[in-house]
């Protein structure tokens, strides 16, 4: 068993029997599961939306090629800059040359997965370089130490009182602060920052390709100050993220809203096109784009993955997934965490290190049920699974016992074999790595057979 398996099963067994844990989440996501209904009643047929979401991209990833160099053109046209990096670290060096060139010294930063899946900050630290979360949620897990909890909502694991006790010692403020008061305070160490910054960094939620576009999601308006501020703006995503058309966003916008957190719409939804243009009063001097694949293309290049592309990122399968909600974002141990991570994130690395995650659901369906985009996520965790056998990633005594298993199952007299109590000996005693994170398995007192001659037996019979 690898180091990230064996720190996966820890961790997912300790934060398994945290009930205080659990409380904070599902707290947090009753709230979320109360407003989305309301979001969704701004669609006449929200099913219908949601398909018309997924054609949309399905079109876009397709012709993923053509549509990012009809950005890249459109975007020159207006001064902007694009860099094409093809792993991580060729991001953080382009990032790194063009912080030199500035002379750098201090970064706001909007929420962005991408930069946390490329390890940003912890690179411009080791740069000297001070690189500063401007939202809110990522702003206490920076202060706290942490990486983001969920893909939407950051801090959604900690209370207010967490967030007051933190405050407290970090920031030094009184220990009992309210939520809203707890809030002024971040915005105003926060502010002093956007001013002070040479280079703002965002994410984008999506790449629009006609009009060589980001657009920008946002309830903080932290995105638009670090865009528009510094004199230098670079915004880091993903190649998967590119729309065709800048009509597609009155789909997008509110799905991402409703499905995101319950909104009709969010409350800053910004297009930025390229750096200010004469005439303008506002913007950066400069832009630029990283377009980043960093093992996209493994998911492009597999006809059956490739559905995973389509995903953006409105958090919903991971509010849905009783797995997620009892262990929580931090065990995963990556990025992408959930069912959308579970699924992406062995292309995005290393399939037999990271295929344990696709074993990490209760396959119950209830992400592909929620997602905006119709992503058929439990059927790609089972491909996922069907790849890493394909691969040679499980072991001998793996193969052996599904080996046992099958014939097992498919041949009726080897099932009836047994009674119950022996059954459940075999299967919870002597196979004991199944039931070693797992509940034990509860065989039926009778078998099928037994059953159906039961129910079908003659009347006086017995």
């Amino acid at each position: 068993m690898s180091d990230i398996v064996s720190t996966f099963i820890a961790k997912s067994t300790v934060k398994a029997a945290d009930l205080e844990h659990r409380r904070k989440v599902n707290f947090n996501i009753s709230k979320y599961n109360a407003t989305v209904p309301l979001g969704k009643e701004q669609f006449t047929n929200v099913h219908l939306a949601r398909e018309r979401a997924k054609n949309v991209k399905w079109r876009a990833i397709e012709m993923l090629d053509v549509y990012l160099e009809e950005f890249e053109s459109n975007l020159m046209k207006r001064g902007g800059k694009v860099i094409w990096a093809e792993t991580a670290q060729q991001a953080l060096d382009e990032i790194a040359k063009i912080c030199e060139e500035k002379n750098c010294k201090t970064i706001v930063k909007s929420k962005s997965m991408v930069t946390e899946e490329i390890h940003l900050n912890d690179f411009l630290e080791k740069k000297g370089i001070e690189s500063v979360e401007t939202d809110l949620g990522e702003y206490i897990q920076q202060l706290d130490g942490e990486p983001p909890y969920h893909i939407v909502t950051p801090a959604m694991h900690k209370s207010k009182e967490d967030v007051a006790k933190l405050f407290y010692n970090k920031l030094h403020t009184a220990p009992n602060l309210t939520p809203s008061q707890l809030t002024l305070v971040a915005r105003e160490k926060l502010r002093t920052k956007y001013v002070e910054a040479e280079i703002g960094i965002t994410g984008a939620n999506f790449i629009i390709a006609d009009i060589g576009g980001i657009a920008v999601t946002e309830n903080e308006g932290n995105a638009r100050l670090s865009c528009a501020f510094p004199k230098t703006h670079i915004a880091i995503v993903g190649i998967e993220k590119v729309i065709p058309s800048m009509n597609d966003l009155g789909l997008f916008w509110p799905l991402l809203a409703t499905y995101g957190t319950g909104q009709q719409v969010t409350v800053y939804n910004t297009i930025v096109s390229g750096p200010r243009q004469p005439g303008e009063t506002d913007g950066p001097e400069e832009m630029y784009v990283i377009l980043l694949d960093n093992g996209r293309t493994n998911i492009l290049a597999n006809e059956k993955t490739r559905e995973s592309l389509y995903c953006i990122r409105c958090g919903a399968c991971l509010n849905a997934c009783p797995v997620y909600k009892n262990i929580g974002g931090h065990a995963y141990g990556t990025t992408y965490s959930g069912p959308i991570g579970s699924v992406i994130t062995p292309h995005l690395k290393e399939l037999d290190e990271w295929k344990h995650l696709s074993y990490a659901s209760s396959l119950c369906g209830n992400c592909t049920e929620v997602c905006a985009v119709k992503i058929n996520l439990h059927e790609l965790l089972l491909e996922n699974r069907h790849e890493a056998v394909e691969a040679g990633a499980a072991g001998w005594t793996e193969k052996m016992a599904w080996k046992a298993w099958k014939i097992a199952s498919l041949n009726r007299k080897w099932m009836n074999r047994g009674n119950q109590k022996t059954k459940n000996w075999m299967v919870n005693k002597v196979f004991k790595g199944w039931t070693a994170h797992r509940g034990d398995l509860d065989f039926a007192g009778k078998t099928f057979n037994e059953q159906w001659r039961e129910r079908h037996a003659p009347r006086g019979t017995s």
